[in-house]
């Protein structure tokens, strides 16, 4: 039987199933429960907004959005969030999803850290980013309804959350610093990392091959 959460509707269908299990065996229970949040933060922020997005492809973007920080799937040679929008591309593309689908899933995913772009395309694209900004950064709280907030933390506890998901996010990408360059990622290794400086963006255009 279907599941609901605060009025959302968890997709039920075999290949929904097949990436719960996916992101169970990868993932701990801090980004587990994290990325179930996403979708239903993400779904009731999409209410809010007037953006209706497919559930099936919202809910492997959210599933999936992080899959970067697991040892099964990281990388060090690229940024983390395409890790994930990697395998959310091979994962839809094994199951015969049409490439258009699969292309809002990778953007979905590898945006989800980019603010403001997201907004601007697809809905799948917009509520990953929306289901990350509430849980993570708690943009659009005060607008949901605090029943629903309160409904989808029951089902999906966020305990020390916010020490927690920073410690993930460092030893996510602590061994390829050089990713994280021109994103917020950056300002995690500042925190947590001593002796780490971001590669500083006008450094690189005064130290360019250019002679002026």
């Amino acid at each position: 039987m279907s599941e609901t959460i605060a009025g959302v509707t968890i997709p039920d269908s075999a290949f929904a199933d097949e990436a719960t299990q996916l992101v169970r065996d990868a993932a701990p229970p801090l980004l587990y429960d994290h990325s179930r949040r996403v979708y239903l933060f993400g779904t009731l922020q999409g209410r809010r907004l007037g953006l209706e997005a497919d559930p099936e492809l919202l809910y492997i973007g959210a599933m999936f959005h992080d899959l970067g920080l697991t040892e099964a799937y990281r990388r060090t040679d690229q940024r983390f969030e395409i890790d994930g929008a990697d395998e959310a591309r091979r994962f839809l593309a094994s199951h015969g999803f049409p490439e258009e689908d699969i292309r809002k899933v990778w953007e979905a995913i590898a945006l989800h850290t980019t603010p403001e772009v997201p907004y601007r395309l697809d809905p799948e694209i917009a509520l990953v980013t929306a289901g990350v900004e509430t849980d993570v950064l708690g943009i659009g709280y005060d607008e949901l309804d605090p029943e629903d907030i309160a409904a989808v933390t029951a089902a999906h506890p966020r305990p020390d959350f916010k020490r927690q998901i920073l410690a993930a996010f460092t030893g996510g990408f602590k061994d390829r610093p050089d990713t994280t360059f021109g994103t917020v990622n950056a300002d995690v290794l500042e925190h947590f990392v001593p002796g780490y400086k971001h590669i500083d963006f006008v450094d690189v255009i005064q130290t360019s091959p250019w002679p002026d």
